[in-house]
């Protein structure tokens, strides 16, 4: 088995280094006026870490650069770079700190290294495959609730457009909303994830996930301590149509809500 570990280092260095970049460009008092005026900061900020790729690539030669068109599908074998140069890029340009720069290797279909760097905050997550999970220093471990009563759930949105899935996250919050304690609904997935490994939140589940958006928070936590499956309980794969991720306990009853509706 590679040496993960020893890698991790060299992929922290880049994350804030981008990190760094992405936040020379925020500002706490941005309200963009209108889309045009938002896509055109996104994209700024896009271009202002373009060069990630290509450190990654001479970080790691053999690792291929996952496709657009494969963030939602099975993954052939090898090693894959998922990367979200910046997620939650859309809270960047409005101003509050909901972002981060998520950098993680995929082996054989599975998530094995993760470092996401959130500068505001100056927060770093790293993980690598049967090495745990940490901010900074300090070791994460979800939490150990017992009952969905008592729990905490979040799910991510769709995006724009994709009318039946918006219509399934409409159906699950509302089922969830009977059957949690409190229901949280927003972007980017990975921060969602990071409350989840961090033992703050309780239960994740979302429709139709892109790669790039649970990758870094599989890991996270499942090195954690935590589950992943799809929403029926079925074993998780890159490409399946939905993700649940929690503790062992949670995760059933999470199922037996979300499977109902």
């Amino acid at each position: 088995m590679d040496n993960y570990s020893a890698l991790l280092p060299q992929v922290e260095k880049i994350a804030h280094t981008a990190g760094d970049a992405l936040l020379t460009l925020y500002e706490p008092g941005s309200r963009p006026s209108d889309r045009a005026e938002m896509f055109a900061a996104m994209q700024r900020n896009e271009q202002a870490v373009s060069g990630l790729a290509g450190e990654l690539t001479s970080l790691r030669p053999q690792a291929r650069w996952l496709p657009d068109d494969l963030e939602a599908s099975a993954l052939p074998d090898g090693e894959w770079w998922v990367v979200d140069t910046v997620e939650g890029n859309v809270n960047h340009v409005h101003g509050t700190a909901d972002w981060c720069v998520s950098i993680t290797l995929v082996a054989d279909g599975a998530p094995v290294l993760t470092v996401v760097r959130q500068p505001v905050g100056d927060n770093t997550y790293t993980a690598t495959v049967g090495g745990g999970a940490h901010r900074g220093t300090a070791s994460l471990h979800v939490a150990d609730k017992r009952n969905l009563t008592d729990a905490i759930a979040m799910t991510g949105q769709a995006e724009h457009g994709q009318t039946d899935t918006h219509r399934a996250i409409a159906r699950s919050v509302g089922a969830m909303l009977g059957d949690s304690l409190l229901v949280r609904v927003g972007v980017p997935s990975t921060l969602l994830l990071l409350a989840l490994a961090s033992g703050h939140a309780d239960v994740f589940w979302q429709y139709h996930p892109t790669l790039p958006g649970v990758a870094a928070g599989m890991l996270l936590t499942t090195e954690a301590g935590g589950t992943v499956t799809r929403i029926d309980g079925a074993p998780w794969t890159a490409g399946s149509p939905d993700i649940l991720v929690s503790n062992a306990v949670l995760a059933p009853q999470a199922t037996g809500t979300l499977t109902r509706i």
